[in-house]
């Protein structure tokens, strides 16, 4: 998936309300971007962090930039816009990228599903059980080479996996695919000191059938394409 627009770089000045961030462009301008995730954002939110926006001169938009990456001081970066994953893994999807998912010749995004909710991608293929598949975005690290997932409490992903867990009792399969969004990390584990609930929950999921599947991303200025998967 490559960025419509070409990135440019920035050094950030604050993150606030969630979605806004403060930022000062090479140029000495400040500007503010629209931030793209809700989580935490823990270690990738420091003021004096150089980052990477998107322009845009969309007149439906009232904030001209969205902050795209975080590049830290080793060269790698770090994707923080949530919408991301589901649009790089689409193609990927398509494209039979993805081995244990390869199979599957029909894709399709935002499905309905168990109470009130969407599934990120139902997979279909002839012969073959349907695959619910919900996606989480990984972008905190606390340790060299090490992903972890949830930055914060989440509820949410909590009842994705109970739902994910009813698929699997029905003879789906269903599929916790954590995208790692860093190009500093190759091993994956839960935050389970963050939120003990989402651990727990993922391990009756997983006790349930519920499958987990970690990929990893290639991230650069110019766009972000996934990966292959993290040793299990």
């Amino acid at each position: 998936m490559r960025f419509p627009t070409p990135l440019i770089p920035a050094t950030l000045i604050k993150r606030y309300k969630r979605f806004l961030a403060d930022c000062r462009l090479e140029d000495g301008r400040e500007v503010t971007a629209h931030c793209a995730n809700p989580g935490s954002m823990l270690g990738l939110a420091e003021p004096g962090m150089r980052i990477w926006l998107e322009p845009n001169d969309d007149p439906k938009k009232k904030l001209k930039y969205g902050w795209r990456l975080v590049e830290h001081a080793s060269g790698d970066f770090t994707g923080v816009d949530t919408s991301v994953p589901n649009r790089a893994l689409k193609a990927a999807l398509e494209a039979g990228q993805i081995a244990a998912l390869a199979a599957y010749s029909e894709v399709r995004a935002e499905v309905k599903y168990g109470q009130n909710s969407r599934i990120d991608f139902l997979l279909r293929g002839e012969g073959l059980p349907d695959a619910y598949v919900e996606v989480k975005s990984v972008t905190l690290s606390r340790q060299p080479g090490l992903a972890e997932f949830p930055d914060s409490v989440t509820a949410r992903g909590a009842k994705h996996l109970r739902e994910l867990g009813d698929m699997a009792e029905a003879g789906h399969r269903a599929v916790m695919l954590y995208l790692v969004q860093r190009t500093d990390c190759a091993r994956f584990a839960l935050a389970a000191d963050i939120d003990p609930t989402y651990a727990a929950e993922f391990k009756a999921a997983a006790a349930r059938g519920v499958e987990r599947l970690v990929i990893g991303t290639k991230i650069t200025p110019e766009g972000v394409e996934v990966g292959p998967p993290f040793a299990d």
